[in-house]
């Protein structure tokens, strides 16, 4: 094998690297991908197989120890944004008709949502701030 189809074969094994990055997901081939394309440039270069083979693992394992460790600790540290009925509790609502054990109404995020007091003992007149604490269905249920 010359030193031109040393770097035409690291190319392939790049490509082939490629190829289950992009099937499973698994950022390690892509680090392997790039090893791959290191060590074809060495070829390139026209380094023998020994320095070519020591380039690939080098540049692998570096990227698998370095990168790998830090796309972790990224994609752990994403925010909670809460959506749907979610993003509702806790929120104010403006108290529409009197709410109690039995139900009532109260304008939430700009609609008008049927409600429920929490404590079946307590009551909420018109114009008065309720925050809601859980949403059942179509009803907030309110404190």
């Amino acid at each position: 094998m010359n030193d031109i189809d040393a770097w035409v074969w690291w190319l392939v094994g790049a490509v082939a690297l490629g190829i289950p990055l992009v099937v499973t997901a698994m950022p390690e081939f892509g680090m392997l991908a790039v090893g791959a394309l290191v060590a074809a440039g060495a070829a390139g270069l026209g380094f023998g197989i020994v320095v070519q083979v020591l380039t690939f693992v080098t540049v692998s394992v570096a990227l698998i120890a370095v990168v790998r460790p830090i796309a972790a600790r990224h994609s752990s540290g994403r925010p909670y944004l809460p959506t749907g009925i979610d993003a509702l509790k806790g929120r104010q609502a403006v108290v529409l008709e009197r709410v109690d054990g039995s139900g009532g109404r109260v304008k939430l995020a700009g609609e008008i949502w049927s409600a429920r007091a929490l404590d079946t003992a307590r009551a909420y007149d018109v114009g008065q701030e309720v925050d809601v604490v859980d949403i059942e269905g179509a009803t907030a249920i309110v404190i």
